[in-house]
C-alpha cells in the first residue's frame, strides 16, 4: 500500500499494530482473550518492524522532525516502543510521549536513553501532558487508528492544545488506494513477499478498510482502520485552528503527487499577531 509498508514492515497497520486511541487498532476477535496491546505484542513489535529502524528510514524521519522542533519541546503521540522517540530525543531535542498501551510504555523505558524522555500513558485523542510544545507529531500510519471520524477531530484538537503559537502538527499516513480497485471490488494486496501477504479490504460507504495480514508460523491477523484523503485532514486541521504548512510523500521532501501512496503532512498553529 505505501512506501512504509515494505517488507514485514507494514506500519501501524502490522501484526504490531501501534496503539493510538480508545479504538484503535487490531481485531481483538482474530487474537483469542488475550490482551491485544499486552505483553506479547510489546515483546515482537520491534522484531516484526526491524526494517523500520534502518539509518535508511530512521535518519529522514529524525531530520525532519528535528529541524522542525526548532530547538522546541516535542510531543509524540502512539510513541510506541520509542521508534523515533528515541533517536529525536538523541540529538538534543526534549521530547515528550503519550502511548496507550502499558505493555508498550514499559518497553520504551527499558531502552537506552529513556530517561530523558517524559512519558505518559493514555490515548492521543485526549491525553494531556503539561506544558507547550513547538512540535506534536503522530507516524507511521497510525492516525488511522482512530476509527471514527469524530476521534480524529479530536486527535487534531489536542495536537493544536498542546502547541504553541508558530508551532508544528505533523501526520505520516498513507493515501487510500482507491483508484486501484476495479469496479465492484473491495480488496487490494498491498504487499505479496517471502515473508508477509498483506491486502487491504476497502468499505467505501463508511471510510473504513480492513488489512489482512497473513506470515509464515504466525497466526493470521487483521487490523481495523479509517481512511482519509489528505482534504479531510486539512478540514480537520482548519477545525482545530491549524493551517497548512506543507505536505510531501516521504521524510526526504519528495514531492507530493497524485501517484503518491503516502504523505507526510504539516500543519502550524498560528502565530501570535
Amino acid at each position: 500500500m505505501s512506501a512504509m509498508r515494505t517488507g514485514s514492515a507494514f506500519g501501524s497497520r502490522s501484526f504490531g499494530i501501534r496503539a493510538g486511541g480508545p479504538r484503535s487498532g487490531r481485531d481483538d476477535g482474530a487474537m483469542g482473550d488475550r490482551d491485544p496491546w499486552g505483553e506479547a505484542t510489546a515483546a515482537s513489535y520491534d522484531a516484526d518492524d526491524a526494517e523500520m529502524f534502518s539509518p535508511s528510514v530512521l535518519g529522514p524521519t529524525v531530520d525532519f522532525l528535528a529541524h522542525l522542533a526548532g530547538g522546541r519541546r516535542a510531543l509524540e503521540f502512539a510513541a510506541g516502543t520509542g521508534r523515533v522517540t528515541l533517536p529525536l530525543a538523541a540529538t538534543g531535542v526534549d521530547v515528550a510521549a503519550i502511548e496507550l498501551s502499558e505493555a508498550m510504555a514499559a518497553r520504551l523505558r527499558a531502552k537506552p536513553g529513556a530517561e530523558r524522555i517524559e512519558l505518559v500513558v493514555g490515548d492521543m485523542a485526549t491525553t494531556r501532558v503539561p506544558g507547550e510544545f513547538g512540535l506534536v507529531y503522530l507516524v507511521y500510519n497510525t492516525i488511522s487508528n482512530l476509527l471514527t471520524q469524530d476521534e480524529q477531530v479530536a486527535c487534531f484538537a489536542n495536537a493544536a492544545a498542546h502547541l504553541v503559537p508558530g508551532g508544528h502538527f505533523v501526520i505520516e499516513v498513507f493515501v487510500p488506494q482507491l483508484r486501484r480497485l476495479p469496479p465492484g471490488e473491495r480488496f487490494v494486496p498491498f504487499h505479496v513477499g517471502d515473508h508477509h501477504i498483506g491486502v487491504d479490504e476497502y468499505d467505501v460507504l463508511t471510510q473504513r478498510l480492513v488489512s489482512h495480514h497473513a506470515m509464515p508460523a504466525r497466526p493470521f491477523a487483521t487490523s481495523h482502520h479509517r481512511w482519509a484523503f489528505p482534504a479531510e485532514y486539512d478540514l480537520m486541521a482548519r477545525l482545530a485552528g491549524l493551517q497548512l504548512h506543507g505536505r510531501w510523500a516521504d521524510w526526504s521532501r519528495s514531492p507530493f503527487t497524485a501517484d503518491s501512496a503516502s504523505h507526510v503532512s504539516v500543519w502550524s498553529r498560528p502565530a501570535s499577531a
